[in-house]
């Protein structure tokens, strides 16, 4: 087992509501009147109110390189990773004291820029943390990597469960914006996705901070991960000279039907559990009709779903950071011993992950 003790978030200065993207938007590409009205109201159909970014809005307005983005990712995503992390470890001395010296696996999970040495070693030299800490960075998830992220750190804890594990998630969208780029599935993108970083304290069910916790936290029972053969295309980057260029199939609600809903009743069927057992859907909201497709596929009530839209209406999709996000207000409850919990997020691959969790003393 693992336990998830708390969730730090590293939140970008520039927010900017909906309607502005997409007057912003309006103005960038060169649609015909017939393409505004056909494609602008996935703004509107978005359930996305603010979102927030690491690059003020006059950014947008102009090209840029590769090397521009990469060195802007570089730089953002160890400042808010760095936030992430101390945010996180505040909350966590709630309810006893975790310093930086105390943690044996630093995972980092990010799709959104490249850097080598991963962003953890620079993260090594911000913070305290011990030499002989393992790394763990994982690249290229997409929005799964929430889900994919904790579950090997799970497993990892598993092995070493007298240890304590930080899980980072970074993902600065915005940086991968194509000006030039006229095609539904940037559009759709522009429309969805925004920056945010997170970061979890997890520890092992051995570990000598369990007896601090003070109210009953989720315990990670198991985990499955399913990914679809020959789906590769369904979404991911497009490597070009400027950058990342998205790929958005539009069949992704429609796959919520068919993969996710027949990888979930394998993982419900393989742990002995009904839907209707579960009372916490710590969901990644892909976007609306994601969040739709998924209540319809098992009948999910809106209210089980309700911090994952409050998530999306107030950050978009960060990608692999939202499903956190959605963990951190969850986390913010007074939840009964023996609630379980279903985290899921879908992602390239075409991928799903489900992890199972109870709260527990």
């Amino acid at each position: 087992m693992a336990i998830v003790c708390s969730v730090g978030k590293g939140i970008p200065k520039y927010q900017m509501e909906q309607d502005r993207v997409k007057e912003l938007v309006q103005n960038l590409f060169s649609y015909s009147e017939r393409e505004v009205q056909r494609l602008l109201p996935v703004f509107d159909n978005a359930a996305i109110q603010n979102r927030q970014f690491v690059v003020p809005e006059d950014w947008f307005l102009v090209e840029h390189s590769f090397e521009e983005r990469n060195q802007l990712y570089h730089q953002n995503a160890i400042q808010y990773a760095t936030e992430a992390m101390d945010d996180c470890l505040h909350k966590a001395s709630l309810f006893d004291e975790v310093t930086y010296e105390d943690i044996d696996l630093l995972a980092f999970v990010s799709s959104t820029g490249i850097s080598t040495p991963s962003i953890d070693a620079f993260l090594m030299n911000d913070r305290p943390f011990r030499r002989n800490v393992e790394r763990m960075p994982l690249w290229g998830l997409g929005c799964a990597g929430g889900a994919i992220g904790l579950s090997r750190v799970f497993n990892w804890l598993k092995a070493n469960p007298t240890k304590v594990a930080l899980l980072i998630n970074c993902e600065i969208c915005s940086l991968t914006f194509q000006k030039r780029d006229q095609k539904k599935s940037n559009l759709v993108g522009t429309a969805l996705f925004g920056d945010g970083v997170s970061c979890l304290l997890l520890i092992g069910e051995n570990s000598k901070f369990r007896k601090s916790l003070t109210k009953p936290s989720p315990f990670i029972r198991s985990n499955s991960s399913y990914t679809e053969k020959n789906s590769t295309n369904v979404m991911g980057w497009r490597i070009v000279n400027t950058g990342f260029e998205v790929i958005f199939s539009k069949s992704i609600p429609a796959l919520v039907n068919t993969i996710w809903k027949s990888h979930m009743k394998e993982f419900l069927q393989q742990e002995g559990i009904k839907i209707d057992e579960i009372d916490a859907f710590i969901s990644h909201p892909g976007g609306k009709k994601v969040l739709e497709a998924m209540m319809e596929a098992f009948h999910i009530s809106e209210e089980k779903l309700h911090y994952s839209s409050e998530v999306l209406r107030d950050h978009g999709n960060m990608s692999s950071a939202t499903v956190q996000y959605v963990m951190d207000r969850w986390l913010e409850e007074d939840i009964q011993v023996g609630t379980k919990g279903l985290l899921t997020a879908l992602g390239p691959g075409f991928s799903s992950e489900i992890l199972l969790l109870e709260w527990d003393e």
